[in-house]
């Protein structure tokens, strides 16, 4: 049975199978594999990927940001000119806001994400802070607009992909606007040839294919400022803004899988399981892991972060015994904040950082353990 919330969010129950609307969207979108967790820098080609609309097409040679707006001196810069500034290179987690939508029920209707909807790259590019500086930010600034060229409609408005970020945010040291991942040109999927890496904050706040910046005097009303990316409960409800990346652990599954169900079949005996873990509140504390769906937790070894963006690795030693059993690990950050075993459902299924839960069988048949009973 179809549902539809008051706020106009189509929803299908738990039970039924995927839509061909959200199967489109997964055609072109991708997540991580988790084995790529044992990456420090996740391979571009691995990179988690989201695209809104279409993928533009973008002339190098005639590429152009312009930065207007409430400043002294508005500019026009080509990719050169931006290449010829003092760069930076930062390592960062990357994370979609809807990772893990599909788990929720009833599930929301928009890219099915389970967990893979992340990633971690080098980006380089230059500081936007020095770039503002600059064009002379005029004293009723308050907000920086990011347009980029990826155009479309969603839910009935046409629109260019556009967000808003606080001026204080805009001016941190490390917001770049970034031309390079893990050391070559941006590819077109990516944001070619120019795009904006705000460390800590979810993925829709990195506006690819950037070629307009605009200072204003007064909160950006788009809609992806105010209608999408928020925290839901139905159409009366305001909601929350989706800001930064909340605590996250995931664990690379042990053993091996079933081709269509991915269940783990592990064998008996010693295993070191692993993973990354990271916040865009604070650096990650502590990562704990349960082999018993959540009962009972045993602390993780934290290993060093890439730089304080990026996730860091962890492991854990398990002596797994036969039987069926159920992974869990969760992440705690400098801040306090914790993974939930549960989430409160809201209609975009965003910031849905409930643990990680993956059933393995312990055996030494794994073939036996899925032949039919006869």
């Amino acid at each position: 049975m179809d549902l539809m919330t008051d706020a106009g969010e189509d929803l299908v129950d738990a039970a039924e199978l995927i839509t061909e609307d959200e199967l489109r969207l997964a055609a072109r979108n991708h997540g991580m594999p988790l084995e790529a967790l044992r990456y420090p820098i996740t391979p571009v080609g691995l990179h988690y990927l989201l695209i809104h609309y279409d993928i533009p097409e973008v002339d190098e040679a005639s590429f152009t940001l312009t930065i207007a707006g409430r400043v002294r001196r508005p500019t026009t810069l080509t990719l050169a000119d931006l290449q010829t500034r003092p760069a930076a290179v930062a390592a960062v987690t990357m994370e979609c806001a809807g990772n893990g939508r599909a788990h929720l029920k009833p599930r929301p209707i928009s890219q099915p994400w389970l967990l893979g909807a992340t990633g971690t790259a080098e980006w380089t590019g230059t500081p936007l802070r020095s770039l503002l500086e600059e064009a002379g930010l005029l004293d009723d600034a308050v907000e920086v607009v990011f347009t980029g060229l990826d155009h479309g409609v969603e839910k009935g408005v046409e629109q260019d992909y556009q967000r808003g970020l606080p001026l204080a945010e805009a001016m941190r040291t490390e917001t770049l606007l970034a031309y390079a991942m893990n050391g070559q040109p941006l590819l077109p999927q990516h944001g070619f040839p120019l795009r904006l890496v705000v460390p800590g904050w979810y993925g829709m706040t990195n506006v690819k294919w950037l070629t307009r910046i605009t200072v204003v005097a007064q909160p950006f009303a788009g809609y992806q400022q105010v209608r999408g990316y928020h925290l839901r409960t139905d159409d009366d409800d305001p909601g929350t803004p989706v800001t930064r990346m909340m605590p996250r652990a995931l664990m690379v599954a042990p053993g091996i899988p079933d081709f269509l169900t991915r269940r783990r079949f592990v064998r008996p005996g010693s295993h070191r399981l692993r993973g990354r873990a990271w916040s865009g509140w604070a650096p990650i504390r502590a990562v704990d892991v349960s082999v018993d769906g959540g009962r009972t937790w045993a602390a993780g070894q934290l290993e060093a972060q890439p730089s304080g963006f990026a996730w860091c690795g962890w492991s854990c030693s398990w002596t797994a015994s036969p039987g069926d059993h159920e992974l869990c690990c969760r992440a705690i950050d400098e801040s306090g904040r914790q993974q939930p075993l549960d989430i409160p459902w809201n209609v975009g299924g965003y910031a849905n950082n409930a643990v990680q839960r993956i059933h393995v069988t312990v055996t030494d048949q794994p073939g036996d353990v899925l032949e039919p009973a006869v």
